[in-house]
């Protein structure tokens, strides 16, 4: 009996002085910051995190929005072991969920753009023990048409040097496919008329050859 009140103690603050060096890691959230997309259309709004604590039921996603032109913070979504969508506002029927915790996304889904829906959508990630850690931030811009980036023009740049390259291809076998055609006729035009002339000369032997 007293011979294990000493270790317990012991026990206790190794306890203890392990919890106090256990390392803790914030949640790292991960967003594509800057988004276009056009009115009337659908967008995702992706959201990854990392996270130190397996994911669990205690994981929290909140995700609001601030207006471009001002005023204060609107509700969006909320998940917690189940998506809640808001009840009113201007995302009433307008937003679902489109994540995985499993697999670390907590993305959403927003209908039918409009020109209001313009500003900076916050990701916010909470997995207990880990609670801290960065928002993560979409500044959203919805427009009448997308923009082409500079990926997009190289594509078009690639796509249009390999169409010509293969219509030049085409052309090329065309020529030489008709080109041989050409000279096989003329030359089956010339054995034609050499054997019209031999006929004609063993039917009138008179005809001397020159």
């Amino acid at each position: 009996m007293y011979g294990k009140s000493p270790m317990c103690a012991v026990l206790f603050l190794l306890g203890i002085q392990l919890t106090a060096l256990w390392p803790i890691a914030a949640v790292e959230i991960y967003t594509p910051r800057v988004l276009e997309a056009v009115n009337g259309t659908d967008v995702r709004l992706k959201c990854t995190f990392s996270s130190f604590a397996p994911v669990g039921d205690t994981l929290t996603v909140t995700w609001n929005f601030r207006p471009r032109d001002g005023g204060s913070e609107q509700f969006v979504f909320y998940y917690h072991v189940d998506p809640f969508r808001p009840m009113s506002g201007r995302f009433k029927d307008r937003v679902v969920w489109d994540g995985n915790p499993e697999r670390y996304d907590v993305s959403i889904l927003l209908w039918k753009l409009q020109f209001d829906d313009n500003g900076t959508y916050t990701c916010q990630v909470k997995n207990p023990p880990d609670v801290d850690g960065l928002i993560g931030e979409i500044q959203l811009s919805v427009v009448h048409t997308v923009r082409f980036s500079e990926i997009h023009f190289l594509a078009l740049a690639i796509g249009s040097a390999c169409a010509l390259m293969v219509i030049i291809v085409i052309v090329v076998v065309l020529f030489q496919h008709f080109r041989k055609k050409r000279r096989a006729e003329r030359a089956h035009k010339v054995v034609e008329i050499k054997s019209k002339l031999k006929i004609s000369k063993n039917k009138n032997p008179e005809i001397s050859w020159s």
